[in-house]
């Protein structure tokens, strides 16, 4: 499994940001395009693999290039091999999963010699690339940890990178950074004996049940939004409605919404995921007036019996 929670309580946010922001919101519209927008990360997630069988190719490239040279060096004719034989990057590059997806999908990077040529340059004069190189030890830990921080490091960030993923989809841009831990999940699940016949993760655990959570999350936060925003407007002690920040309105609106119509999801998770969603989308205080309003708020409709869990101990 990719995706959790957390990733679609943020593709549901980023879908009632757009809802409220449309001078003239269709629910139906705004759903489907939701929709597209979680699924679509499954192909953002194989585009980002394929990096790997780039970085692979041009390695090899490099090295043959080497051998070719008038007056090779040493190190042109006996080149270290090690990066090119690594374990884990070896995995992406042959797995059928991927390369189907790859092919099927049509996820390609574009113009790309150039660009990966450049890229890999910064990665073999970078530190950690040289420190892997230099050292004697051949294991999959050592090959896994190297792909994290070449990821993380020259690929994640990379501004050419981010240029083809903003053109390709519309979509990815906001599923960077979400889509990039899914990568890096991967990279870390990594066990000796997978092959090119070993599956690749699952977007979801069941994709039923976490589409139905992430329809519902989305309709009945605009179903309820009035009657929310009337709780919550009720509990921000001294502060006008329309001075609330929308990104704060949204989060305490889902927060509520998920208390409501979850009857399995423990108050204090939906409590703590939506002032963690605070830190991270709203203003550095916002966590602290979030939790404000919502504690209160949780208590008007558990007294109101709108708030009703099922299981021992979901009330707290």
């Amino acid at each position: 499994m990719l995706v959790n929670r957390r990733h679609l309580r943020i593709k549901v946010f980023h879908g009632l940001y757009a809802y409220f922001s449309d001078e003239s919101p269709d629910i139906v519209k705004h759903q489907k395009s939701l929709v597209k927008s979680v699924h679509s990360m499954y192909d953002l997630y194989v585009q980002l693999l394929s990096v790997f069988d780039k970085l692979h190719q041009t390695a090899i490239n490099r090295v043959e290039d080497g051998k070719k040279k008038r007056l090779p060096t040493e190190e042109d004719l006996n080149p270290n091999m090690k990066f090119i034989e690594n374990k884990a990057l070896n995995f992406f590059v042959l797995n059928n999963d991927l390369n189907t997806s790859i092919e099927k999908k049509k996820l390609k990077w574009t113009d790309s010699e150039e660009t990966f040529k450049t890229i890999f340059a910064e990665i073999r004069e970078s530190e950690e690339f040289q420190n892997y190189m230099a050292s004697e030890e051949r294991s999959l830990e050592e090959d896994k940890k190297i792909l994290v921080a070449i990821f993380k490091k020259h690929i994640a960030n990379n501004e050419i990178i981010q240029h083809q993923i903003e053109e390709k989809e519309i979509f990815w841009a906001d599923d960077l950074d979400l889509v990039s831990s899914m990568v890096l999940k991967t990279i870390k699940m990594i066990e000796e004996g997978w092959d090119e016949y070993t599956k690749l993760p699952e977007l979801f655990k069941d994709e039923e049940d976490e589409t139905e959570f992430f329809k519902i999350l989305f309709r009945k936060t605009i179903v309820h939004s009035d009657d929310f925003g009337d709780i919550i407007a009720k509990n921000a002690t001294n502060w006008e409605s329309d001075r609330i920040a929308m990104l704060d309105l949204i989060l305490m609106k889902m927060a509520l919404t998920e208390a409501v119509e979850f009857k399995s999801i423990p108050i204090k998770v939906s409590l703590n995921e939506y002032i963690d969603l605070s830190k991270y989308y709203s203003t550095p205080k916002s966590s602290v007036f979030i939790n404000g309003i919502l504690d209160k708020a949780f208590k008007e409709l558990k007294e109101n019996g709108k708030i009703k869990k099922i299981g021992r101990g979901l009330m707290q």
